[in-house]
């Protein structure tokens, strides 16, 4: 499995040069201890990965008996694990880090003493129990890894030539012809499959459905699980906006409503449990903003906010899911757009996602006015520029899942707020066109944004 994060790990190791460690957070069955046991073998004489969600407790007891006598600590690892340490030319891995938080806060003199390289991955890394009485070293350089995106699930597929073209065809502001509905079709299979490696490789390897779905429920199981051992102390508010991610979508609700949970709930007794879900990387929140003007998080209305899957494909497992896995017909129907239902609650995951795994953070802005309707509006997400300037920094985007729509809201907001935003975008399942100072893209471009 390619993916693009093994770019940046042989820029981290050319730049930093032993200097400093790299931390890679992500969810849980993203691929990472895969892709750094990889780069382990391939760019390096040896490496030695120590799982710490496996490892003895000798060996974790080994940073709190040796971190003064670094010799010993590499001679006894050298000697469990059967690997030959090298200087310079060896990796060391510390995976699921989160298990052992002593090894992580060893890393500070583990860099000081230069000999080789670390890299460390986890999940809950920020959570509360997994960082109690260390200190972070400062010699981390933390980077984010999420499932799949298309380009690489297409690269999955055998598929290197289709996404050079649409790169190109976004560049220049161009539509893709004559090949849009393939690429649709196959977006829409990246959709319903999603970009859970093992899920991906599992569809490759046997194109059956059902196998497909037996995977991802084996993971959203492994979810469930993390929750109920992990999220302490917001085990069931948490469990419970998990399990309510579909719901809330199909409600077309402008923002998550917690009185469905429990008509007494306020949102300072969940603001824990919606952390929780953000830090694990599982879920993707999206905050309202109260001014679409540069600055977007000191703008935020933190009590109002959506929450979307980090993974579409299991996002679909959650919707459809019928007696414990969702039947091989309705990916069927999904593939063929013949679902009799909505499948703006999909789309719209799946473009928070890409956003997401684009490197934005995830806002969006509403506001309800009964006494002028003009200052009614609800505009999907809005990013801010790469580039930015002294005003017209933030773009509005809506998003569209049928062939019929209107983009009301998209012209309040260029109306009211013409002199912050710029750029206005619909993503949409047709190809691209521009018309009235708007830029319709076909939904597959949105994680080129």
């Amino acid at each position: 499995m390619k993916r693009k994060i093994y770019e940046q790990l042989l820029a981290w190791k050319r730049e930093a040069n032993g200097k400093s460690a790299l931390l890679i957070e992500g969810a849980r069955r993203i691929g990472k201890s895969y892709i750094v046991t990889e780069f382990g073998k391939n760019e390096y004489e040896t490496y030695l990965l120590i799982d710490f969600n496996s490892a003895p407790e000798n060996v974790k007891k080994y940073f709190d008996d040796y971190l003064s006598d670094l010799d010993m600590l590499f001679q006894m690892l050298s000697l469990h694990y059967n690997v030959r340490l090298i200087p310079r030319k060896s990796l060391i891995i510390f995976d699921e880090v989160q298990m052992c938080p002593r090894a992580r806060a060893a890393i500070k003199y583990l860099v000081a003493d230069g000999r080789f390289d670390y890299i460390e991955t986890g999940s809950l890394i920020s959570i509360r129990r997994n960082v109690k009485d260390i200190v972070i070293p400062s010699e981390e350089k933390a980077i984010s890894m999420y499932p799949m995106d298309f380009e690489e699930f297409l690269w999955a597929l055998g598929n290197d030539m289709l996404m050079p073209y649409i790169r190109e065809c976004y560049e220049h502001q161009k539509p893709i012809g004559t090949i849009h509905q393939k690429v649709m079709e196959l977006f829409r299979l990246y959709m319903v499959i999603g970009g859970m490696p093992q899920v991906v490789q599992t569809y490759v390897s046997t194109k059956d459905f059902r196998e497909v779905e037996s995977v991802k429920q084996d993971i959203l199981h492994l979810y469930r699980d993390d929750i109920r051992k992990y999220a302490t102390g917001a085990e069931l508010k948490a469990g419970a906006i998990f399990e309510s991610i579909p719901s809330q979508l199909q409600l077309h609700s402008s923002h998550f409503c917690l009185a469905d949970l429990d008509k007494r709930a306020r949102f300072v007794y969940y603001e824990s449990a919606f952390f929780w879900l953000q830090d694990s990387k599982i879920a993707n929140i999206c905050y309202n903003t109260f001014a679409p003007n540069i600055g977007l998080g000191m703008n935020t209305d933190r009590t109002t906010l959506k929450c979307y899957l980090g993974d579409t494909g299991l996002f679909v497992s959650m919707a459809f899911c019928e007696n414990g896995r969702v039947p091989a017909s309705i990916y069927e129907k999904l593939l063929h757009g013949k679902l009799e239902t909505n499948l703006g609650i999909v789309i719209e995951n799946i473009v928070a996602q890409m956003l997401q795994c684009a490197g934005h953070r995830l806002f969006f802005y509403q506001r309800t006015d009964a006494k002028n309707a003009e200052n009614t509006m609800e505009i999907d997400f809005l990013i801010s520029k790469t580039n930015l300037t002294s005003r017209k920094n933030i773009r509005p985007i809506e998003v569209k899942s049928g062939n019929r729509y209107t983009t009301i809201s998209l012209q309040k907001c260029l109306k009211k707020y013409g002199q912050y935003v710029t750029d206005p975008l619909v993503l949409h399942t047709s190809d691209f066109k521009y018309q009235d100072g708007v830029t319709y893209l076909p939904l597959y471009m949105a994680m080129l944004l």
